[in-house]
């Protein structure tokens, strides 16, 4: 087996994103199947570098999991000849200067999202990036989930006849600390450390929404600070600045209304974290992160509004699950593989910092119709 070794630059590993999701079930699990096989006896085998603000922390990551090479200085692992790609999951406010030094440094760059905080510094990186002639990348794992894939199948078929509507349900309860340790860093909830729902969700729904169903026209939405004190990690409390819930009507160019509702602050009562309905004239499909229901027009009952009586119908009765036909990759891997395939024989990659501006764009949006108390449209970012 030839294997052609690639350094990649990884910064802000230590994070839960950057350990759990990139690291660990990322470029690991792809060293551990033996790199990304690119003929029958070649293969591109990832070469982490890990960089962070904490020694301490970079050490005992780098000890659990047997990697030797971590550091500090950014800058001397942008002069590492051998790491031609630079990864950044750093808290969002910290990303674009970051991101820009790799570039001028003619690394290769692979980049969590959002890209930026506002819609000028995303655009300005995706220039930057095609004056240096480099290859780049936003992380865009949601396409890679098994729900989403069965759903663009559902699509892809025709199952739905004419699409009429689209909803959207995420979220969860994040506690606030104070009773009960909060599950997500506390910079979520500040503005001021590019903490915002919908900076961090929209930039999700618009490469959803764009790669699944069409382009976005125009949108009306509402965000909110529904919690106004949390702890932080080391129990002190502080006045929340950024919006932890957003509620969102986006227009399709066809007319199609998909709606979005996105809460850190929701109970769940649904059947997964993340679900999205589909309704059709001839089928209906509910997907969740990993499964997928449909209920096709000869299976919908019809209901009859009576108050008087117990409900007759179950409606969770008459759904029939998508069937499993692939043995899907973890999501962030899976267009980890494709990034390093488009790095090394340049593969085709499509989700690239332009796709970033327009999530960044599509949140910005969001956030002037909300303090303007109107719809606005959606330009097409060029």
């Amino acid at each position: 087996m030839r294997v052609h070794t690639v350094g990649v630059i990884m910064n802000g590993v230590t994070g839960r994103m950057g350990t759990n999701q990139h690291l660990v079930r990322s470029i690991l699990a792809i060293r551990r199947q033996g790199g990304v096989k690119i003929g029958d006896d070649e293969a591109i085998m990832p070469d982490p570098l890990l960089v962070g603000r904490n020694t301490d922390k970079l050490k005992a990551l780098s000890q659990t999991h047997g990697l030797q090479r971590y550091t500090t200085d950014l800058d001397s692992a942008l002069g590492e000849d051998s790491c031609p790609i630079y990864f950044d999951a750093l808290s969002t406010d910290l990303r674009v200067a970051g991101v820009r030094k790799a570039i001028a440094a003619g690394k290769h760059v692979y980049v969590e999202k959002p890209t930026a905080t506002n819609t000028a510094d995303a655009l300005s990186l995706y220039e930057q990036a095609v004056a240096a002639g480099v290859k780049h990348g936003v992380v865009q794992d949601k396409l890679w989930l098994p729900g989403l894939l069965k759903l663009k199948h559902l699509i892809e078929t025709g199952f739905f006849g004419e699409i009429l509507s689209v909803r959207g349900e995420f979220g969860y309860w994040v506690f606030d600390g104070l009773r009960r340790r909060c599950q997500r860093p506390s910079w979520n909830y500040r503005l001021e450390n590019g903490g915002s729902l919908l900076i961090d969700m929209f930039s999700h729904w618009r490469y959803v929404i764009d790669n699944l169903f069409g382009r976005i026209k125009s949108l009306v939405a509402l965000g909110a600070t529904h919690v106004k004190r949390r702890a932080d990690e080391q129990g002190h409390t502080y006045d929340c600045t950024a919006d932890d819930a957003a509620y969102a009507i986006f227009e399709l160019a066809d007319g199609v209304p998909v709606q979005f509702n996105s809460s850190w602050c929701v109970r769940v009562r649904r059947d997964d974290l993340l679900t999205i309905q589909v309704d059709g004239t001839e089928g209906t499909a509910v997907a969740g992160l990993r499964g997928c229901l449909v209920q096709s027009d000869a299976q919908t009952p019809m209901p009859v509004w009576n108050p008087d009586v117990e409900q007759p119908i179950d409606f969770y009765a008459d759904w029939e699950e998508v069937p499993t036909a692939a043995d899907y990759n973890n999501a962030f891997k899976a267009q980890w593989e494709l990034f390093l395939r488009h790095v090394f024989e340049d593969a085709p990659f499509q989700w690239n910092l332009l796709e970033g501006a327009k999530g960044v764009q599509l949140a910005e949006l969001a956030h002037q119709s909300w303090q303007q108390r109107r719809w606005v449209d959606v330009p097409e970012l060029v």
